[in-house]
């Protein structure tokens, strides 16, 4: 069975013909638990997100702050293991239609096999798989079941690559180029700042695929402050904040459903 990466690259381009950025979610699977995981992502879509990236939980996150790790904790204490993100993905693709990529360290897939993991998240309905931590140069056997199984590889680009990196970055990419709009690790900020639109500046000169930006983003406004110049804006530490806050699961999931709706406005222009 073939991945869902044409309906990744259908979404992003049907919100570029909409003169918008598309909205990208993040949200773990396993928070607050499975069952709960899963409903979070259904409130995203719900709400307005075009595309979610699950979480994949790590004990040792590279890239995730202190909310996404939180989260991350409560997952891997509550057991979730790879067969419940891959259940996350086909019950919220199942359901919404809408493309679900998962977002991964790469040692749970080196240790689970990555022809295995290829042939499940395709199986599932899954889009593609972003990959912070896999250097391109060492991507080959990745990109090959990948591609073999109809699923993106995203890499991710950080203001500190040069141009010839990012150019050899994009070149190996399918589905969109996550752009990390600045160093450090995720989570809300004041705001986003100018190294992401030079950022985004300098990958565009590199490739076609659409450049969506992360990190920082929690509002309407800073939505629409990344739409004016990236193809996606992508949020992940407001939505499980979201989660984190709530006095319980129903008030979580309607919290995540109002921020998908509110930042749906900000990537449309509309704040």
């Amino acid at each position: 069975m073939s991945g869902n990466v044409q309906l990744l690259n259908d979404t992003l381009a049907a919100a570029k013909s909409e003169g918008r950025a598309a909205l990208i979610a993040y949200l773990p699977a396993g928070f607050p638990t499975v069952d709960g995981g899963i409903e979070a992502v259904k409130a995203a879509l719900d709400g307005g997100a075009d595309v979610v990236e699950v979480g994949l939980p790590h004990s040792d996150p590279v890239l995730d702050g202190p909310v996404i790790q939180t989260a991350d904790d409560i997952a891997l204490r509550g057991g979730v293991r790879i067969a419940d993100v891959m259940r996350t993905v086909r019950e919220a693709h199942a359901a919404t239609g809408k493309p679900i990529l998962v977002m991964t360290y790469w040692n749970p897939i080196d240790r689970y096999g990555v022809e295995r993991f290829t042939a499940e998240l395709a199986e599932a309905g899954g889009a593609g798989c972003i990959l912070p931590d896999l250097p391109v140069q060492e991507s080959a056997l990745w990109r090959e079941h990948a591609d073999k199984h109809g699923l993106a590889t995203v890499f991710v680009v950080a203001p500190s690559s040069r141009d010839a990196r990012l150019a050899e970055i994009t070149a190996a990419g399918s589905g969109f180029v996550y752009a990390a709009s600045l160093m450090g690790v995720t989570g809300t900020r004041e705001s986003v700042g100018a190294q992401a639109e030079d950022l985004v500046r300098r990958t565009r000169a590199t490739t076609d695929l659409p450049v969506c930006v992360g990190l920082g983003v929690s509002n309407a406004a800073q939505a629409a402050e990344v739409a004016g110049f990236a193809d996606g804006v992508i949020v992940g530490s407001a939505f499980v904040k979201r989660m984190l806050d709530a006095p319980d699961d129903a008030v979580g999931l309607d919290g995540v459903r109002a921020l998908a709706a509110d930042l749906a406005k900000g990537v449309r222009g509309r704040v």
